[in-house]
């Protein structure tokens, strides 16, 4: 079909919306079609093909004084002139002229009705006119066609909306948002601001704020994704939205005065009219008065398109994720909001499969304030396995066609067993997979340790092959521990019992580079480490990390320049000393001097923070813990960077680490000038604090690390003020972070502030100028000072 453009969505057309509202009623129509030996009402009928047998009635009622002709008509292209005898007429007081049945011939593409006052004359002047603008008026039916599809969705909506509200206002807000995704509608967010008992209200009350998006009609949905800010523009400029892929309702984006205004004349004036389609008649909505006198009003009726059947291409919501084939199943989809809107699908039922490959169909209806096809029954009598292959089926309305796919799990079956070569291990949470094909029927997982209480754990789905389930056992001892899986109501609880272990430490690999003072153990459990000797060399643990689901132990030389004595290429015997005294030996070669970095510059900036005193720092090597960090270095022999390195930072105890990348705070000034910008809290962590340093990753080797700089925490300083001259009052939070406070930097003037301060006041001495000198604890050769006022 050929789309036509867009209006674009501006303040004019926007206003004008509420006075073009189709909510004047006009006639009944009673159209069913004949397809081979099916006859289906109106509703049913998605589109026709040729050969299909249209019958067409008025129906008016008996107190009725004004009588309607009615021209049926089928239409080429936009560039083709139907023939004459394509057009038929038939007169509601005209008893067997009333109504008539017409085939659909061959070549056409477009259907449709005009109704006429008979006191307008004849339906000569309304042929002619139609036959001589053929162009425009497929473009006229295409728009109302959409229109009339547009308008059953928009009604779906609010009928459901009011349906929710009598039967609970509280659960409007829930149900307009899964409604909203049903029939594809966007609609005002901040009617759900609204009290509960407002809401319908707001949402129903003004259908042309509604926006919607029909995503049978088109492949549009990459249109959908962008921010509601920019849809005028997005609407405006998809050259697909005016066959309604994502269009308004009628009053604001079709301008069917403006479709239809070249067909007005002073003997006839052509207005659209909607569908409004159910119990086997259209009743006519229009959106102007009717005239019957000149110029006559003709009402133009869309019949569905002549064209090849398009079955709705619905797809699961959720793919990957088993359902429970409970009476009351939801099966969710998407892509197809004619579903709800219309009877178009019809004898929709879900096949099952059993094991021995015989097939059996359940009946299921489409509800969409539940988002999907609903199972009307039970599971029929018969074997079915743990998990059941199912497809939807139906027709859509004189084709059969198949539907998505789904994976359901049988809620009478609640039968489980561990992967194998499952084990536990105590001292951290341990991921099981579980297998059996109830997965979708699965309500909780719960653990029990020995006879203690069950408690829930986090699980999810494995596909259509289980569960997985996260076990809590950081803090658990070795033994026996269940684990217990609740299926559908009324099915008895799975137990499985599992034996929590304590896993033994072990090492996978030691390195050691000449130059360094520090070794990397990798293995499990490295926790348990609690000293190392490399020959003569004495280690302690330091920073301990995961690293592709193993530990990487960083541990510390006693004597730093000693174990750089140690050449490249020495073969040694390292002893690994665990917990309970366990002791493992472990061959090492120390490997050639990495290389290093240099540090260039480095620099720093503290954020200002609303009512705290500004705290200055006497050393420039020294960083408050929130300041932005900026730093530049070289790598030693100014050796090339190529922008694919990894920059490491620690403590200098290996307490922390955090990593920056490129593009994410590491940059390139030239070929051999690295940059890179970081906040201490951030990377490193709120308790982070002390000396820190670098080290450069590429290609998986790291470089030596180089000194950085020293962070400190500081106290939040809301105060100071001295209201004698030799004495001063400091208020503020973690005052605990200040080792000792003085009007100098002589140990004979400054107060010890004890440990675990938790006051928040200091009373001190302060230097003439006003300036209160701080020992920090985290760094007891810096000072930091703040001056009485600021």
């Amino acid at each position: 079909m050929a789309a036509a453009p867009l209006v674009a969505l501006a303040a004019p057309v926007a206003a004008s919306a509420a006075s073009s509202s189709f909510d004047l009623a006009g006639p009944n129509v009673v159209v069913s079609v004949r397809h081979g030996t099916v006859t289906l009402p109106l509703e049913a009928v998605p589109n026709l093909v040729e050969g299909d047998v249209v019958s067409i009635k008025l129906d008016l009622p008996p107190e009725q004084t004004e009588g309607f002709r009615i021209v049926a008509g089928f239409l080429r292209g936009a560039i083709d002139r139907p023939a004459k005898d394509w057009f038929h007429e038939a007169h509601s007081r005209k008893g067997k002229s009333a109504d008539f049945s017409l085939t659909v011939p061959k070549g056409a593409q477009q259907m449709a009705l005009l109704v006429i006052p008979e006191s307008g004359g004849g339906a000569n002047a309304v042929i002619s006119t139609v036959r001589k603008r053929p162009g425009a008026f497929v473009r006229a039916v295409q728009e109302l066609n959409q229109a009339t599809l547009d308008r059953a969705r928009l009604d779906a909506f609010l009928r459901e909306t009011l349906k929710a509200e009598r039967q609970n206002p509280e659960s409007v807000s829930a149900a307009s948002q899964v409604l909203t995704r049903s029939l594809a509608i966007k609609l005002k967010a901040e009617c759900l601001q609204q009290p509960a008992e407002l809401q319908a209200a707001c949402l129903t009350g003004d259908r042309e704020t509604l926006l919607l998006a029909d995503t049978h009609s088109s492949a549009l949905a990459s249109t959908l994704a962008g921010a509601p800010t920019d849809l005028a523009f997005q609407l405006s400029a998809t050259p697909q939205a005016g066959y309604g892929s994502y269009s308004s309702y009628i009053g604001v984006v079709r301008d069917m005065f403006r479709l239809l205004g070249a067909f007005q004349s002073t003997q006839l004036q052509f207005i659209p009219a909607l569908a409004q389609i159910g119990n086997g008649r259209a009743t006519l909505l229009l959106n102007t008065p009717l005239s019957f006198a000149k110029p006559t009003s003709v009402m133009v009726v869309a019949m569905p398109a002549i064209e090849a059947p398009k079955p709705p291409p619905l797809r699961p919501s959720t793919p990957d994720i088993a359902l429970c084939a409970a009476p009351g199943l939801v099966l969710p989809v998407e892509g197809a909001p004619l579903i709800y809107a219309t009877q178009f699908a019809r004898d929709m039922t879900l096949r099952l499969k059993r094991p021995d490959g015989t097939l059996v169909d359940v009946p299921v209806h489409a509800d969409a304030r539940r988002g999907g096809y609903v199972l009307d029954a039970a599971l029929p009598a018969g074997p079915f396995g743990g998990a059941i292959p199912a497809q939807l089926h139906g027709i859509w309305g004189f084709a059969p066609f198949e539907g998505p796919s789904f994976a359901l799990s049988n809620p009478a079956l609640n039968a489980w067993k561990t992967a194998e070569g499952t084990s536990l291990v105590v001292g951290r949470p341990n991921d099981v997979e579980i297998l059996g094909g109830g997965a979708g029927c699965v309500t909780q997982v719960s653990l029990r340790r020995g006879d203690g209480a069950a408690k829930p754990v986090t699980w999810k789905q494995a596909g259509t092959r289980g569960i997985v389930a996260t076990l809590p056992l950081d803090k658990t001892a070795p033994g026996a521990v269940s684990v217990v899986i609740e299926g559908a109501a009324g099915t008895t609880p799975a137990v499985i019992t599992l034996s929590a272990l304590q896993e033994a430490g072990s090492v996978d690999d030691l390195t050691f580079h000449a130059g360094d003072d520090e070794a990397v153990l990798t293995g499990a459990r490295l926790d348990q480490v609690k000293a190392m000797t490399i020959g003569p060399l004495a280690f302690h643990p330091g920073g301990l990390t995961r690293v592709d689901n193993q530990d990487r132990l960083t541990l510390l030389a006693d004597d730093s320049a000693k174990a750089q004595t140690i050449g490249a290429g020495t073969s040694l015997t390292a002893e690994v000393t665990f917990s309970a005294g366990r002791r493992k030996t472990v061959p090492v070669t120390v490997g050639g001097r990495r290389t290093g970095a240099t540090l260039v510059r480095i620099a720093g900036q503290v954020p200002a923070h609303d009512g705290i005193v500004p705290i200055t720092l006497s050393n420039p090597d020294v960083f408050a813990q929130d300041a932005r960090i900026s730093f530049a270095f070289h790598k030693d022999g100014m050796e090339p960077l190529d922008g694919q390195e990894t920059i490491e930072i620690a403590t200098a105890d290996g307490r922390a680490t955090g990593t920056i990348k490129a593009g994410k705070g590491y940059d390139l000034q030239d070929a051999t000038t690295g940059i890179v910008a970081f906040a201490p809290t951030e990377t490193l962590g709120a308790l982070a604090y002390g000396p820190v340093r670098f080290r450069i990753w590429h290609d998986d080797a790291p470089s030596n690390w180089t000194a950085l700089a020293t962070i400190v925490r500081l106290p939040d300083i809301r105060s100071v003020s001295c209201p004698a001259r030799d004495k001063c009052q400091v208020a503020g939070d973690r005052l605990f972070l200040i080792k000792a406070i003085g009007a100098s930097e002589q140990a004979d003037t400054l107060q010890a502030i004890p440990d675990g301060f938790v006051n928040p006041r200091i009373t001190t001495a302060a230097a003439r100028d006003g300036r209160i000198v701080l020992q920090l604890r985290d760094a007891p050769t810096v000072f930091a000072s703040v001056t009485a006022g600021k």
